[in-house]
């Protein structure tokens, strides 16, 4: 029986599968649907497809260095519980290693993780450890030296919130210290020049509004407003916040005084620009009890 594309579509609507997966399944059964999602169910894929929905929040920040290339990858998980696991942990690990060898992260999800795609690594653990699990997000970071810092760790090179750290010139240790202030501070930028314009705007508009409240004259606030940029910038910025380990100067200045030049950085914090969903206990207790 030929397979259309109509009943792959079906077939996905009907489990959440991935189209080869529904394919398959449909080339496997010749065509017949109720045979063809048993199929996906009993290779785990319909189960996992059906919590694929759920809010996935929680889980772990992989960082990896490798010569002067680093990688911070994002798998998220439905609690911290399962972010405790170690079979959860090694997939982490595998799947920070992995990245280390693509250059984003589509490329991620079908590299090869011991004979594997990474997806379909990620589609047998929500299989096994019932939970919806997703790699959100990478970025990667290249210099003459990336020192990685992991904070609430979970497990070598893994926590809540990884931090990754480029910079030009000969390390001395340094460039750690830059990782733990980012991890502390997370800056919104390097310097003025990279910060998003929107903010910018949007910031100079919230202080000027401020200002002229003062009833001031126009030529008082526009000075007031210079003023309380400066500080904004020197607030947001990397290079311009003071340094947590010697507050007297600012990182800048703390990596000039140790013969280098911060290039960039990398700060990924687990579930950040999640929206979680928020139930009181009642309502928790009700939908368990109604199945």
């Amino acid at each position: 029986m030929a397979i259309t594309a109509q009943m792959v579509k079906e077939l996905r609507d009907s489990t959440g599968a991935g189209m080869m997966d529904a394919k398959k399944a449909l080339t496997e059964t010749e065509g017949d649907m109720e045979a063809a999602v048993d199929w996906l169910r009993t290779k785990g894929l319909a189960k996992a497809a059906k919590k694929s929905g759920r809010i996935a929040a929680e889980g772990l920040v992989g960082v990896s260095v490798l010569g002067g290339k680093g990688v911070a990858v994002e798998v998220n998980s439905e609690t911290d519980f399962v972010a405790k696991n170690g079979d959860f942990q090694n997939m982490v690990r595998g799947i920070t290693t992995t990245a280390l060898t693509v250059g984003d992260i589509d490329a991620l999800k079908v590299a090869d993780l011991n004979g594997k795609s990474v997806d379909t690594v990620v589609t047998e653990a929500i299989s096994v450890i019932g939970e919806n699990i997703s790699v959100r997000r990478m970025a990667t970071l290249s210099g003459d030296t990336v020192a990685a810092y992991v904070h609430n760790s979970a497990a070598d090179g893994m926590g809540k919130i990884g931090v990754l750290v480029a910079i030009k010139g000969i390390d001395n240790g340094i460039a750690k210290q830059i990782a733990m202030h980012i991890a502390a501070t997370n800056p919104a930028s390097l310097s003025e020049a990279d910060l998003s314009p929107e903010l910018v705007a949007r910031e100079k508009s919230i202080l000027t509004e401020q200002a002229r409240e003062s009833g001031k004259p126009e030529a008082v606030i526009e000075k007031m407003i210079v003023g309380r940029m400066a500080k904004y910038f020197e607030e947001v910025t990397l290079l311009g916040q003071k340094f947590v380990m010697n507050p007297d100067v600012t990182v800048e200045q703390a990596a000039k005084d140790a013969g280098v030049e911060v290039v960039g950085f990398v700060r990924m914090s687990v579930g950040e620009g999640i929206e979680k969903e928020k139930e009181d206990f009642a309502a928790e207790v009700a939908k368990t009890l109604a199945g």
